[in-house]
């Protein structure tokens, strides 16, 4: 028979102890590759000059490694504020599809909850979060379905290890020099295929997928970099509706 643990504010010590440690223990596949992917970010940082200080106070206060990639191919010195911004906001623009995405699950708790819960979510505890809430909805419904902690078991195993190492890879990158010559730089598509191997529903389900999957590498091609990131995103948005209403 099928089991679910209840919203946190229906659960004991005990159980919100353990909710929290299996967001850890999910976590821990995913950790596997955000380590050397976070020592090639930290890396990179050293190399545009960021101090070991720095580099923990830019991805513990962004908590987004796709703008912080991007950031860093442009940066000058001195830095370019403006520029900085927009490609941030560019890159950054998915999370308010992600934001939205949980916002049905959210709607139920106090703002200071919710929005501490939006600071924290990255691709990979929002893709697990919103999964794991899916799979208990239709037994729950929608507001207790989703369990606050362990998305944040989930968010503080991937907050904690981004920042540390990004930090870590600051320090170590002089000496190792061009870290991506041991492969690293794979480690983020792996994180993205796992992530997407979790939530496959068949190839139909599939198709806005590998339409913002065109969409995002013809942009990536020949567009401007970081306009990949809203163009998949929107004609990947604008697909699931049109082929949903094609379906209905």
């Amino acid at each position: 028979m099928l089991t679910f643990r209840t919203a946190s504010a229906d659960l004991t010590a005990s159980d919100k102890f353990s909710e929290f440690k299996r967001g850890l223990k999910i976590s821990i596949p995913l950790l596997l590759a955000i380590i050397p992917f976070a020592l090639v970010l930290g890396a990179q940082a050293a190399q545009k000059g960021f101090s070991a200080l720095e580099v923990p106070l830019l991805t513990g206060l962004n908590f987004a490694g796709g703008s912080e990639f991007a950031i860093l191919e442009v940066w000058t010195n001195p830095p370019n504020i403006i520029m900085l911004i927009f490609i941030t906001f560019l890159v950054n623009s998915r999370h308010l599809l992600m934001g939205a995405s949980l916002a049905p699950y959210l709607r139920h708790l106090p703002n200071k909850t919710a929005f501490s819960a939006l600071f924290f979510m990255c691709d990979e505890s929002w893709a697990l979060g919103l999964a794991d809430a899916q799979k208990k909805q239709s037994f729950l419904g929608q507001q207790r379905a989703f369990s606050m902690m362990f998305y944040a078991g989930l968010c503080f195993a991937l907050y904690v290890m981004w920042v540390g190492f990004t930090a870590l890879g600051a320090v170590i990158g002089p000496v190792l020099g061009d870290i991506n010559r041991f492969g690293f730089d794979m480690a983020f598509p792996a994180v993205f295929l796992v992530l997407l191997r979790g939530m496959w529903k068949g190839l139909r389900a599939a198709r806005p997928w590998l339409v913002s999957l065109a969409a995002a590498a013809l942009a990536y091609l020949y567009l401007p970099a970081g306009w990949h990131v809203p163009i998949g995103a929107v004609c990947g948005i604008a697909s699931a509706l049109l082929l949903t209403g094609d379906d209905a």
